[in-house]
This record gives structure tokens, C-alpha cells and sequence, in this order.
């Protein structure tokens, strides 16, 4: 019996040291931890601080250029035509013939309606005459006056299809190339040529709806066309009333000169458009924002550790991103090594100027 409890107290002994041992270990390795944090080495990094600026901001958007008037040209009367007075590709003045449709069957139709209107006048002035005499009622007068009254209508009408026959240039412009040959039958729905008003032209462009309240008629803007290095200025002259509700945008019209011909409707346009400046802007280098789930983050300094700082942003330049909301003036945002911080990471911040 004696042997058997020596053995059972051997076992709880070993066992009890154990269980010492490890309780030791763990404080060990937990001190050594500790001091292994408190002797880490700050990481060096480069930073900035912020100063608020003065930006003006601008949109680049695409337009398209569109001549300031513009119509097919077409007969309103359907007929062969007799004769073309325009060059293809020249300049017309306003109310210039452009081509006359033959009025030969309209001729003979007004020569027609005049004769029956002069009888018709001829009866008229003899039943007010039997009139005054009580010769014929009043009915039979107002009889001869109606008969008059339509035969005078039919011929003003007449004379307004035959004025159509001559189609004019209602504005002045350059016309098109033509679609038509002398004898050839033409209809309202035949487009002979295209005239186009270009000596100043419309680009129309649409705005995204969050800057519609810092456009009004009378801005100014810039754009250029592919292939030419040159810049141009238009000056709004209207906008739509209403935002689309398909595209969230605000379609806008502003109007330049072209009096040297360089712009052609059709074209595409590359407008900038300058919006509302900003006093007191802060902008970060690209390199210092970090996207993250909702949004983006920056590391500033605070004291020696990196604090993680979220931030909505702008517009961006070539090399920097506005900063709306998150940062003030006088932070110090981190730039370099940014995507091996951590929250208090400890840094040493070398400040770039």
C-alpha cells in the first residue's frame, strides 16, 4: 500500500510542475512580445502638408457642332423643273431664286380664275345697282356678292401655288450639293440641296445634373475639333429647362463665331468648361490615397504614428485629387509607404516642400 501511494504522489507532483512550467513559459514569451513591440523601429516615410490653394475647376465634356441654321431645301409645289439658279457649294443671299418649277398649267389656271372673277365683279356691280332700284331682293344681291367674294378667293390661290414654283433661300448660307438636274420632276418630299447657315455655329453638350446650378446663359467656354490645334470660345445662349431622367444630365447650347469657315457642323467638339472657383482648396498627390470599400483613405502624421483618415474627393488634376471632406490645412499626409501602414503604425515622416 505503501508503494502504491508513493507512485500516486510522484504522478501529482510531475503533473503540478508541469502545469508551472508552462504558466512561466507563457509569461515569458508574452514579456519578450511586449518588449519586442516596444523596441520596434518606426518606418520611414515622406509626407506633405497641406495649404489650402486657389483652383478653378473645369469639366471636359464632348459636343457636337451644329451649323447655327440649317433646312433641306424642297419644292412645296410638284412639277418638272425649269430652270437652277445656284452653283453648287457657293454662297446665296437671302431671298435669292434658288430653282423654278414650270407654272405653265398654273399660268392658264390664274388667267382662267381672273376672267371669272372679273364677271363675277361685273355681276356684282350690276345687282347693287337693280338693288337700289328695287329691281332684285336682297338675296339675289348677296347672291352675286358671294359668287364674286369666291371667285376673287380662288384666284388669290392660285397666285399663292404659283409664287411657290420659285423657291428662294429664306436665310443667307452656303448650299449644298444638289440632288436635282434641270427636267427633272420634283415633289414636296425631293431634298434638292442643303443650305446651311455656318457663319456661326451651336455646340451641344450635356452636363452632368450636380453641376447645373454654376451654369447660367452668358458663360463663357472652350473646345477645340480633332484635327486642329487650334482653340475656340462660345458663350452659352440657353439650356434645357429640365434634367434628363435617363441620363442625370442638362443638355446645354452655347453659341461661337465662324466667320472664317474653320468649323464644320457635324463635327465633334472637345468643350472645357470652367465652373466656380474654389478659394481654399487642399489637394493630396495621387499616390497617397488608398481605395478602400467605401470609398478612399489617406495616412496623416499624428505625433510620430500614422492615423488612418477617410476622405471623399474631386475633381483631378494630372498629378493631384481635390479633397472635399476628411483632411483641414496643416495636416500632414503621408505619401510614400502608405500600403504598409497601419493604424499607430510608429513613423519617422521625412516632410517634402
Amino acid at each position: 500500500m505503501k508503494l502504491k501511494h508513493i507512485i500516486y504522489a510522484m504522478i501529482i507532483i510531475a503533473f503540478g510542475a508541469f502545469i508551472t512550467y508552462r504558466i512561466v513559459e507563457n509569461k515569458g514569451e508574452k514579456n519578450k512580445e511586449k518588449d519586442k513591440g516596444k523596441n520596434k523601429m518606426p518606418m520611414r516615410v515622406s509626407g506633405i502638408v497641406l495649404q489650402p490653394q486657389e483652383f478653378s475647376d473645369k469639366l471636359s465634356l464632348s459636343g457636337s457642332i451644329e451649323a447655327n441654321e440649317q433646312i433641306d431645301v424642297r419644292s412645296e409645289v410638284s412639277g418638272i423643273v425649269e430652270s437652277i439658279n445656284f452653283n453648287e457649294g457657293s454662297r446665296v443671299a437671302k431671298g435669292q431664286v434658288l430653282f423654278k418649277v414650270n407654272d405653265i398649267e398654273l399660268r392658264a389656271q390664274l388667267g382662267k380664275a381672273r376672267t371669272a372673277q372679273n364677271l363675277a365683279s361685273e355681276n356684282a356691280r350690276r345687282a347693287k345697282l337693280l338693288l337700289d332700284k328695287e329691281a332684285i331682293s336682297q338675296e339675289e344681291y348677296d347672291i352675286a356678292s358671294a359668287d364674286f367674294k369666291s371667285a376673287q378667293s380662288e384666284t388669290q390661290l392660285i397666285q399663292a401655288q404659283l409664287a411657290k414654283t420659285t423657291v428662294r433661300a429664306p436665310f443667307a448660307g452656303k448650299i449644298g450639293l444638289r440632288s436635282i438636274s434641270k427636267g427633272t420632276y420634283v415633289t414636296p418630299e425631293t431634298v434638292v440641296a442643303k443650305l446651311v447657315n455656318n457663319a456661326q455655329v451651336k455646340i451641344t453638350f450635356s452636363v452632368p445634373e450636380k453641376y447645373s446650378s454654376q451654369l447660367k446663359s452668358g458663360n463663357t467656354l472652350n473646345f477645340n475639333v480633332a484635327g486642329s490645334t487650334a482653340s475656340f470660345t462660345a458663350k452659352i445662349y440657353a439650356l434645357e429647362p429640365e434634367v434628363d431622367v435617363d441620363t442625370r444630365t442638362l443638355k446645354v447650347r452655347a453659341i461661337a463665331d465662324n466667320t472664317q469657315g474653320k468649323l464644320l457642323p457635324g463635327t465633334f467638339a472637345n468643350v472645357s468648361l470652367p465652373l466656380d472657383k474654389i478659394s481654399n482648396a487642399l489637394f493630396v498627390p495621387t499616390q497617397a490615397l488608398i481605395p478602400i470599400q467605401n470609398g478612399k483613405k489617406v495616412f496623416i502624421a499624428r505625433g510620430s504614428k500614422a492615423k488612418e483618415v477617410v476622405v471623399e474627393t474631386g475633381a483631378r488634376t494630372e498629378k493631384n485629387i481635390l479633397i472635399t471632406t476628411g483632411l483641414k490645412p496643416g495636416d500632414t499626409v503621408l505619401t510614400t509607404g502608405v500600403m504598409s501602414l497601419k493604424d499607430d503604425s510608429p513613423i519617422k515622416v521625412s516632410v517634402s516642400k
